[in-house]
């Protein structure tokens, strides 16, 4: 069955216009999916929007949505029902590198607002609405390798991502009979312009950093196959070292110094 009649004719992009986001918007308009678009950026939403028509023939629903908003999982479902979307990829993120006790009350809502609240509620609405429609379907959450170990410096996005990683483990178990299929992809360090703002300094270790679309490619090669994926083999190495074959003492001990050493200049 080829990708389209499996997962078509749209798909919601929840974090659409910018790094994996724009490479998730390229790679479904590539496979002739249609896009209701989410994003709170909204000149690189609209530019994003018009190229994707152009560019793949494709029929675009951009929506200038900020997922802070308590809302904003009203807002999307309401484009969803005019359409038939039985595709959900939740990719936006909040994240700060940053410690823990400098965090401001309303970044620490950010946290819950975008990385969970709204994440939670546009799942389960999704769901709920291809059960109804007797439909199959799919739904990948953006996770990260953060999620695997309590991290020093970036402890709430690490605390979120796990909880991402367990909400699709756990639904996919009640979703597989309805014949939908759900997936965490675990990425490790991406290229995208969120990661290059933060200035990694690297050391002895130093993380193979993929290209967006090469992550973005090899899931959508597993949708269907893998629940839990880490895209890249380097990752798929680092996770199996980490949880593996290292106890776990040493294995936090070990990320928690490396991430340390890279954004050490945060701290200052």
């Amino acid at each position: 069955m080829q990708f389209a009649d499996k997962y078509g004719p749209w798909a919601i992009i929840a974090g659409s216009a910018e790094g994996l986001g724009e490479a998730w918007s390229i790679g479904l308009a590539q496979k002739g999916i249609n896009l209701i678009m989410v994003d709170h950026q909204e000149n690189k939403l609209q530019l994003l929007s018009q190229s994707l028509r152009n560019d793949y023939n494709i029929e675009t629903i951009p929506l200038l949505i900020d997922l802070s908003d308590l809302e904003s999982a009203v807002k999307i479902m309401k484009e969803s029902m005019k359409v038939n979307s039985r595709l959900l990829v939740y990719n936006a993120a909040y994240s700060l590198i940053k410690p823990f006790i400098s965090i401001t009350s309303e970044e620490l809502r950010h946290f819950t607002e975008i990385n969970t609240h709204t994440q939670l509620q546009l799942v389960h609405a999704f769901s709920r609405q291809l059960v109804e429609k007797d439909q199959g379907g799919g739904i990948i959450l953006m996770s990260s390798l953060a999620g695997l170990i309590g991290m020093q410096l970036v402890a709430p996005y690490a605390a979120t991502k796990a909880f991402t990683w367990n909400l699709a483990e756990a639904i996919s178990h009640e979703l597989k009979p309805h014949k939908i299929d759900v997936m965490a992809c675990i990425a490790g360090a991406t290229s995208t312009p969120a990661y290059i703002k933060t200035k990694p300094i690297y050391g002895t270790i130093k993380p193979l950093v993929m290209k967006s679309e090469d992550v973005v490619a090899a899931a959508l090669k597993k949708l269907g196959k893998k629940t839990l994926f880490i895209p890249g083999f380097n990752n798929r190495f680092n996770y199996w070292i980490l949880t593996k074959l290292l106890p776990r003492k040493m294995s936090s001990r070990l990320a928690n110094n490396t991430i340390k050493k890279m954004y050490a200049h945060s701290t200052d």
